[in-house]
């Protein structure tokens, strides 16, 4: 390599992980890299600190040429992921790569902080918005509810209301217990982010026997979702929209595993008493509650599970979609009758 290429890659060395978020920046003009940072964020990864993204993935690309990112090893956890959210994003944008080959680094830092403008303001809209509707979501219909709950202040809720506290007490520990509900209001005990609350189960329901019983398939989260990506509207029986939804608008046609993670870390945030969504908010923990859940979700060994589970969700989203349709049993009559058809056509393709 010679010197001009080794200045240049001086110039751009890594800061920390691009998967935390950076500082913030000054509103930048609109442009079409802020609209698919919008949607971008809310569907592949959430808190991205986009100039570090993109500054780090032009050099492991050079890396890589002589390599694959699986050879990583698993201690590389993060930047494995880093490195798979970076192709994602050359994936879904043509011309993003050659232009940031192409560019300075001045110019590859303006992209990415065009894109990182996107995906801020569509969380902190989706945080905005969720806030308020997310009271009637928990409150039983036709039920008034001691002590109230505002929808428009936060300072009432997480475990300093009953109905918050049993929603976030994590699933492992028992809400109904005096003592562990006043050592979760008082502090005492400490929620880390790893700790899923019970919102996340259907029917708040947890089997400590088969943790992934009832596990992201809660009516909470599906209203939520409903909510951010096909309309508020959307959530209720007799959808009332007269604008394309998220969804619609960018093409979405499936559910993603980072937009189920993205929605529950929106929903566990929206009925925290937090008033501010920050990165340096350790009483949230929202980053290590999220990459938490895409830790699992993306997990090989998982897949059985987390296949099952995005079928059921693509029923609840987008029940006409091919993602939509179950995967079939390896012993079945129906699954044998299809491999045996599919080893004739290839045998006969073999034939011609």
């Amino acid at each position: 390599m010679d010197d001009d290429n080794s200045s240049s890659n001086e110039s751009r060395k890594r800061g920390s992980s691009a998967l935390q978020l950076g500082p913030r920046k000054r509103a930048l003009k609109s442009d079409p890299l802020v609209s698919h940072g919008r949607h971008f964020g809310q569907t592949v990864f959430a808190l991205c600190n986009y100039p570090s993204l993109l500054t780090n993935g032009i050099l492991r690309l050079e890396q890589l040429e002589d390599a694959s990112i699986e050879d990583f090893s698993a201690e590389l956890i993060l930047e494995r992921r880093e490195h798979l959210v970076f192709e994602r994003l050359l994936d879904s944008y043509p011309g993003l790569l050659e232009r940031l080959r192409e560019g300075s680094e001045e110019e590859v830092l303006h992209v990415g902080e065009l894109i990182g403008k996107g995906a801020s303001a569509a969380r902190g809209e989706d945080t905005k918005s969720l806030k308020p509707v997310v009271i009637d979501w928990i409150v039983p219909a036709g039920e008034v509810v001691l002590p109230p709950l505002p929808r428009n202040s936060k300072i009432s809720r997480g475990f300093n209301h009953p109905l918050t506290g049993r929603l976030l007490c994590p699933a492992e520990l028992d809400w109904n217990d005096a003592e562990t509900k006043q050592q979760l209001q008082s502090g005492e005990i400490a929620v880390s982010g790893d700790q899923w609350p019970r919102f996340l189960y259907a029917n708040e329901t947890y089997d400590p026997d088969d943790p992934w019983n009832g596990l992201l398939r809660s009516r909470l989260l599906i209203n939520a979702f409903r909510h951010v990506f096909t309309s508020p509207s959307s959530v209720e029986k007799e959808p009332k929209a007269t604008r394309a939804g998220n969804a619609r608008i960018h093409g979405m046609t499936a559910v993603t595993i980072p937009s189920v993670a993205y929605i529950a870390m929106q929903v566990r945030f929206a009925i925290c008493s937090s008033s501010v969504f920050s990165r340096m908010d350790t009483t949230t923990n929202s980053e290590t509650f999220y990459h938490s859940l895409l830790d699992l979700l993306e997990d090989p060994d998982e897949r059985g599970e987390v296949t099952d589970l995005f079928v059921w969700w693509n029923r609840q989203i987008f029940p006409t979609s091919s993602a939509a349709k179950r995967t079939l049993k390896a012993n079945s009559a129906l699954s044998k009758i299809r491999q045996k058809c599919a080893a004739l056509k290839d045998a006969n393709a073999g034939a011609l």
